[in-house]
């Protein structure tokens, strides 16, 4: 099936303020890429069927890399899970590569992308794949993770945390057939193509390639979160295992609006998170971190009782922190006031935001939020 897309479509969704600007970016979306390391990032993961194209004549490629055909510029195909592998157009097989010639950008679901696109059949319908490579990966996500208007100093520390993260999750995935890392902030980071792209994203990719945090000569895990809430926390006090590198430090982050929260859960509605215990009567904070994020949470029922521990504190109750307090209404709704947005491990965005402001450099940031870590450079291959 076949639908025409729109230039303009490409470019309407990228925010620019002059039209300077504008030919700015074109200029720099269609620069060489500077890096060599290619990552595999999910777009859609278990669909039937998935929206591709191309901004320039698309070339469409089976398993053994022979050329079936052309898909036209900018022109929509639904491929489609079939029993053996996948249809796309008048071809039928057990995977698709649809390569754009020049400088052109593949089209994945509803947005446009750098590198070239794999559909493949997985157990539950079909995955797209965008290979890029790792620069062209970063000039989106770190508009997809930063404001591209924060400091320079700044964006540069998110940019090398964001490297060191993906590499760090191509390592752990070599032996996943098809990605090594999705699209989302549920688990990955925020990836949305060019429509997150920007020259102060170029910039701060340019200024830092090639360059990861490693300790003991091993990439670490270059966690990051919008905020702690005045101090970020020991990784163990989290997610249980320990790391040498992950480790409590103060935060900058008090001033930040966003990162004080409150949230009110009426009785009808803890009681339906959680069936099991019945009507809810108590929500206990039993053991908290050193600096006051709460470890174990006893929710308390007329039928019995569930505990949540660490990280599922935040996440079964769809909470910003887990840096909070908890008082009881009069009426059975039970109200958590609470400091910070995310896990609170490793690097503060807001944090870094403020320190950048303050003249602090990128690599001291990486230093602060990042304990005994070493700036190394990548080799690709």
């Amino acid at each position: 099936m076949k639908f025409q897309l729109y230039l303009g479509s490409l470019f309407s969704q990228i925010k620019v303020r002059h039209w300077w600007v504008g030919i700015f970016l074109w200029i720099a979306l269609v620069a060489p890429a500077q890096a060599s390391v290619i990552l595999r990032v999910a777009i859609e993961r278990g669909v039937n069927q998935v929206k591709v194209g191309s901004s320039t004549t698309g070339i469409v490629k089976d398993s053994t890399g022979r050329t079936l055909g052309q898909l036209p510029a900018m022109s929509a195909y639904y491929a489609q899970a079939v029993p053996g592998g996948v249809a796309l157009d008048k071809w039928q097989s057990g995977l698709f590569w649809i390569e754009p010639t020049g400088k052109g950008f593949v089209y994945i679901g509803d947005r446009w992308y750098r590198g070239r696109t794999l559909v493949v059949p997985t157990e539950k319908g079909l995955t797209a794949v965008n290979w890029v490579d790792d620069q062209e990966y970063l000039y989106s996500v770190l508009g997809g993770e930063m404001n591209a208007s924060w400091p320079q100093e700044a964006l540069k520390a998110q940019a090398i945390a964001a490297r060191t993260y993906a590499l760090y999750e191509r390592e752990k995935q070599r032996n996943n057939p098809v990605y090594d890392l999705g699209n989302t902030p549920d688990r990955w980071q925020i990836y949305k193509g060019v429509i997150s792209e920007s020259p102060a994203t170029y910039k701060a990719v340019d200024e830092t390639a090639g360059q990861v945090l490693t300790y003991k000569n091993r990439i670490i895990l270059s966690v990051f979160h919008a905020c702690s809430g005045g101090h970020t926390e020991n990784v163990e006090d989290v997610w249980g295992n320990a790391l040498p590198y992950l480790r409590a430090v103060q935060d900058y982050d008090q001033n930040i609006s966003q990162c004080n929260w409150v949230k009110t859960f009426s009785h009808s509605e803890i009681s339906a998170k959680f069936p099991e215990v019945g009507s809810v009567t108590a929500m206990v904070p039993e053991t908290y971190s050193p600096f006051r994020s709460v470890k174990v949470l006893r929710i308390v029922g007329n039928k019995g009782t569930k505990v949540l521990q660490r990280e599922q504190v935040r996440t079964a109750l769809k909470l910003k922190s887990t840096r909070f307090s908890v008082t009881k209404g009069a009426d059975g709704s039970f109200v958590l006031q609470g400091l910070g947005f995310g896990h609170g491990l490793g690097m503060s965005q807001w944090g870094a935001y403020n320190l950048a402001r303050q003249g602090v450099n990128h690599l001291q940031i990486l230093g602060h939020y990042y304990q005994g870590v070493a700036l190394t450079p990548i080799q690709a291959k």
